[in-house]
């Protein structure tokens, strides 16, 4: 075992498969005691079981660590703050939270219906406040801790998963938000973007040419929760690892102004936005014509 994350307590979210189960196994190889929360439930949402959080408490045990499970839906504020208040109950205090639930209702968004629409942003994005609200009241008090969100590229936008990319895009904004209210109480708060092998990522309409695994996104996380993160300011972050890549995502600000003589009007905006203040391409606009291809020819475009 190794010591990167000695002393601390780390509360996952989604922690029964995929990346949040790779993220427990790493802090708890760390060092960390890690409180297990998974409700169990399908892809889509569905048919919650709590024996999926056991099962990694006792992976940690067997390999000499400690852990307990709490098998809450972190999409309400009591499944939320009951987290938190096990790890203060178990081990006295929380140093780290990492949000990864997620679930996926996928449908364009003119068929969108409301109860595909609710589930995601209030797993993903509420999910992560709830998580998020709970721990940042102990950590002020403290004067230390650290807050890790779960985005997407698909913050982006997507064709047919408008629910799971604007709660992507509110993590980010939320991550940011936190970041800039908690900096004072010496609390950081930092999202990332994992392009890993997951059951999420395997209905991906595309080959993806950077991808890696679940332990690889762990890595990255067990960093953020640290000590040596924390040394260099590290905070209000978007960080993407795929595979052998890492990338931070740029800082939302203004591209470009202009400035008019005057009140506008309709007929000043038409003449003068287009050729001086004009655009910004959007990149996954410029993909959907290779994707219009693959999938009249029945392949899987690059990403």
């Amino acid at each position: 075992m190794g010591n990167f994350l000695a002393g601390k307590v780390v509360a996952v979210t989604g922690a029964g498969r995929g990346i949040g189960r790779a993220v427990a196994l790493a802090a708890a190889a760390e060092g960390a005691k890690v409180v297990v929360n998974d409700y169990g439930v399908s892809i889509e949402g569905a048919q919650p079981a709590s024996e999926i959080a056991d099962a990694v408490v006792k992976e940690i045990e067997s390999a000499g660590g400690e852990a307990v499970a709490v098998a809450d839906d972190i999409s309400t504020m009591t499944g939320g703050q009951r987290l938190v208040d096990v790890a203060l109950a178990e081990y006295g205090r929380i140093d780290g939270v990492v949000c990864v639930a997620g679930i996926l209702r996928e449908r364009m968004l003119f068929n969108m219906s409301e109860e595909e629409w609710d589930p995601v942003v209030a797993t993903h994005l509420k999910g992560t406040f709830t998580v998020f609200r709970a721990a940042s009241a102990v950590m002020r008090k403290q004067g230390s801790g650290a807050l890790i969100g779960f985005t997407s590229g698909n913050h982006q936008g997507s064709v047919s998963q408008a629910n799971y990319s604007a709660a992507k895009g509110g993590i980010i904004s939320l991550v940011r938000s936190a970041a800039l209210g908690l900096h004072k109480y010496g609390v950081t708060a930092n999202a990332v973007a994992p392009v890993a092998r997951t059951r999420m990522s395997a209905g991906v309409p595309m080959e993806l040419k950077e991808i890696g695994e679940p332990e690889d996104v762990a890595a990255l996380v067990v960093y953020l929760l640290s000590d040596r993160a924390k040394a260099e300011n590290i905070t209000g972050q978007v960080y993407t690892i795929a595979g052998p890549k890492i990338a931070v995502w740029a800082q939302p600000r203004e591209l470009r102004a202009g400035y008019a003589d005057g009140a506008w009007t309709p007929e000043k905006i038409a003449d003068f936005l287009p050729g001086t203040v004009g655009t910004d391409p959007m990149p996954m606009l410029a993909r959907l014509e290779e994707m219009a291809r693959a999938a009249a020819a029945k392949e899987r475009p690059n990403a």
